[in-house]
């Protein structure tokens, strides 16, 4: 691809730094600039950079990378699909992406652009890695066991809570899919430990799971980005039985999010308009460079 491919990143927290790291080593993109709610206090990272909150400001932008929480990716999405800017999100609500698709691909094929969603690592990477194994074995089971680490949208869900001043949500793997989340908050100056847990525990983020609220007196004595994941499928191939695959990984959380996002921002260029999950993209389109170059290195 000749010319480079021009990325905003639409917010600038953890996944954000992240993504403008991913970016810079990246040869075939060029960064446009960042949206972001305010334009002071901006980090040094972004001296070099354009900042606003209005990505108008940019100029000719191709593909917006949002490095917003969740519950946010579906609104701004919509509005950057319709100015005919392809998206890529790491939308991470697992029941709810079936919904989020549907809604974004109308848009996307109104506006002859795309939206890849969910492209982090888990939704994301790991969906193509359950997808390959249950092609393997396509009659069986397969267990994700996220963790021991700290989750990013566990943890902004709980950070968005009244009285919660800061946040950590830990996943921990209990074996066969089932986890337990550790939530560590300081409270704000008058709020109640009890309403907390419960505003919590009631969040679909954390109501398929045990979940144990905690106050502490500060949540970066006790921060870790360290997180990993151990997926094994046991199934039939065939008429053949026991056939058993594992995949593990220990990574930083942000970091692999980002990379993963700027991937799929690179596939997005290569998509016919719509809407489209990885497990829908040529793996291939993640990677940059020639295709044919690819094949004949990693087949």
């Amino acid at each position: 691809m000749s010319t480079k491919i021009r990325a905003a990143i639409i917010g600038y927290g953890n996944i954000g730094h992240s993504v403008l790291e991913a970016l810079q080593q990246a040869h075939d993109f060029e960064i446009a600039g960042i949206v972001r709610r305010s334009v002071a206090n901006c980090p040094a990272a972004l001296a070099p950079y354009k900042v606003t909150t209005d990505i108008n400001d940019l100029g000719k932008v191709d593909v917006a990378i949002l490095c917003t929480p969740t519950r946010e990716v579906e609104k701004h999405a919509s509005v950057l699909l319709a100015k005919g800017i392809n998206t890529v999100d790491s939308f991470d609500i697992h029941t709810l992406i079936p919904e989020l698709r549907h809604n974004l691909d109308k848009i996307a094929k109104e506006h002859g652009v795309v939206s890849v969603i969910s492209a982090g690592w888990d939704p994301g990477s790991d969906s193509i890695v359950r997808t390959l194994m249950q092609a393997a074995a396509p009659k069986g089971l397969t267990y994700t066991n996220f963790g021991p680490g700290m989750s990013m949208g566990h943890t902004v869900c709980v950070k968005s809570k009244p009285g919660v001043k800061n946040a950590l949500s830990m996943t921990i793997p209990l074996g066969t899919g089932i986890h337990r989340r550790m939530v560590y908050v300081e409270l704000e100056d008058g709020a109640k430990l009890e309403d907390v847990a419960a505003a919590v525990k009631a969040d679909p983020y954390f109501a398929s799971d045990e979940t144990h609220v905690m106050a502490v007196p500060s949540v970066d004595e006790v921060k870790d980005m360290g997180h990993g994941v151990n997926m094994v499928r046991k199934g039939v191939s065939g008429i053949t039985q026991n056939q058993r695959f594992e995949f593990n990984m220990t990574i930083n959380n942000p970091a692999l999010t980002a990379q993963i996002l700027v991937g799929a921002a690179r596939a997005a260029m290569r998509q016919a308009p719509g809407c489209y999950t990885m497990i829908e993209i040529p793996v291939v389109d993640l990677l940059e460079g020639d295709r044919d170059s690819h094949i004949a290195h990693l087949v």
